[in-house]
């Protein structure tokens, strides 16, 4: 059981690195061509409702932020 969790946690990894990557690609394509997939604007929508929700938006966000760092 515990190889079949940890085979899983590394597909998770991976998974996530990968579309962390993505993100940052279509950041840069973004700054190159205008924000052509959106992905930019995308970002801005969410921080601003993170910025929306006062306290509840700031908590969310340090939730976030402490769950992608390794």
């Amino acid at each position: 059981m515990k190889q079949a969790m940890n085979t899983l946690t590394g597909w998770l990894n991976e998974f996530t690195d990968l579309l962390k990557a993505m993100v940052i690609i279509g950041v840069f394509v973004g700054i190159l061509f205008n924000d052509y997939f959106g992905v930019i604007a995308g970002i801005a929508t969410l921080m601003g409702q993170f910025g929306q929700e006062g306290l509840a938006g700031l908590v969310a966000l340090v939730l976030v932020v402490s769950w992608y760092k390794k």
